[in-house]
């Protein structure tokens, strides 16, 4: 797992950014396991309550749902995970345009400069 945890931002927020990170980029698939509560906390050297802080922030926004005396798993709810992916774009947008925001340049040059960029992620960039 190639998480680094920074100090500034509460560690089981950065658990769940990255777990979240995982869905949408479609490593974590729908129906999917995910690790229990104790690895992934012995996999970071992180409290288990941590962990379990993270886990729980996710079945309450229906990401991942446990079942009794089951690993827990990606939702497999298709709204559930267009949500969080629509959120998750809108974020990157919100931050790009804030970031961009002082230079000259037209939505059309943006728009050619974004699809340049994503055509060259999709042949292996």
């Amino acid at each position: 797992m190639n998480l680094i945890l920074n100090k500034r931002d509460p560690i089981y927020l950065q658990v769940m950014h990255f777990l979240k990170k995982e869905i949408v980029a479609g490593h974590l698939k729908p129906g999917e396991e995910i690790l229990s509560r104790r690895q992934l906390a012995n996999d970071l050297k992180i409290n288990p309550n941590t962990v379990q802080r993270a886990y729980s922030e996710m079945e309450a926004e229906q990401l991942i749902y446990t079942e009794p005396n089951k690993p827990s798993k990606v939702t497999e709810d298709p709204n559930v995970l267009r949500q969080l992916k629509s959120e998750w774009v809108n974020q990157a947008v919100k931050e790009f345009v804030s970031a961009i925001q002082t230079v000259d340049i037209t939505i059309d040059e943006v728009t050619d400069l974004i699809k340049t960029e994503m055509n060259h992620h999709k042949n292996g960039g």
